[in-house]
């Protein structure tokens, strides 16, 4: 049995990252105790019929009391007004960490309003799937993903060096950068896919009824992969876009650039352009593979 880095974890929403890291704690910290955080009923009776978490309440101020590690897990949108209401009852020397993934927000919403007797850690396991809720959650989600930590300069480097080992009990492969950093490089590994996914998924909705049956019915890998993508929950992906906008609009820029420079090609009948791109791109997949992120 692992000796256990927190004696007791506060997770505040439990959705598909929370309840997957209640999981992990489950699996690898038994002794730890955890407290399980959520608005509606039906996602609490969930947390207590799948033995997520030793208590469960819908109050913020109260799940925090007395732990030593606090998680917010919940959409960036609910981090200032949740951060507001937990404050007065954080304890002295405790971690306050996030898995959002935008993360100068984070910092700017909930550093103002934490007391200076506790410690910030800014995380983002970049992990997930297209399903939500405490159901949808797995201990090997982490496995070999990246978790990115983006601490501020006077975080102490202890809080620091305990938030990594539990992401790395995870089985995640932790990196440190700074926030706005982290949030240009998501902006086009993950948030501009993710809008191009729901753009075609939503441009196909609009078809003639008979063309849109038959694009369902046949459906290709592309589409299907699309699909899957666009099945993400929509309130994260909201808070994601608006929290973002900035980086990502400047990645959509050069998205569009590029696009306009393929259809000039096909209309063009240009085969060696399209080539070329598609051979210096498939390169990016290789190397994707490589790294053991596929």
């Amino acid at each position: 049995m692992n000796k256990p880095l927190f004696e007791r974890v506060a997770l505040i929403g439990i959705g598909l990252i929370g309840s997957s890291l209640a999981r992990v704690i489950r699996r690898d910290f038994p002794e730890t105790k955890i407290v399980a955080c959520a608005r509606r009923p039906e996602t609490l009776e969930a947390v207590r019929r799948l033995n997520l978490a030793d208590e469960t309440t819908d109050d913020p101020a109260a799940a925090v009391a007395g732990a030593d590690l606090v998680v917010f897990a919940t959409p960036l949108s609910a981090y200032a007004e949740t951060g507001r209401r937990i404050a007065p009852a954080l304890r002295d020397g405790a971690i306050v960490t996030d898995v959002g993934s935008v993360k100068t927000i984070a910092i700017r919403d909930l550093k103002p309003v934490l007391p200076a007797h506790v410690h910030f850690v800014p995380g983002h396991p970049v992990a997930g799937t297209e399903h939500s809720g405490p159901e949808s959650g797995f201990a090997e989600l982490f496995h070999e993903r990246w978790c990115i930590l983006t601490p501020l300069p006077e975080t102490d480097p202890k809080a620091i060096a305990k938030v990594k080992a539990l992401w790395e009990s995870a089985g995640s492969r932790v990196a440190t950068m700074p926030a706005d950093h982290h949030d240009k490089v998501l902006a086009m590994t993950s948030h501009l896919p993710h809008l191009i996914a729901y753009t075609i998924v939503g441009t196909a909705t609009d078809l003639e009824e008979d063309l849109k049956s038959e694009v369902i019915a046949y459906s290709a890998g592309g589409f299907r992969d699309f699909t899957r993508i666009a099945a993400s929950d929509p309130t994260m992906w909201r808070d994601i876009f608006v929290a973002n906008r900035e980086a990502v609009l400047e990645m959509l820029q050069r998205y569009s650039e590029d696009l306009t420079a393929l259809q000039r090609a096909i209309r063009r009948g240009d085969g060696d352009t399209l080539y070329d791109w598609f051979a210096r791109t498939r390169t990016i997949r290789r190397s994707i593979i490589e790294a053991k992120q596929a």
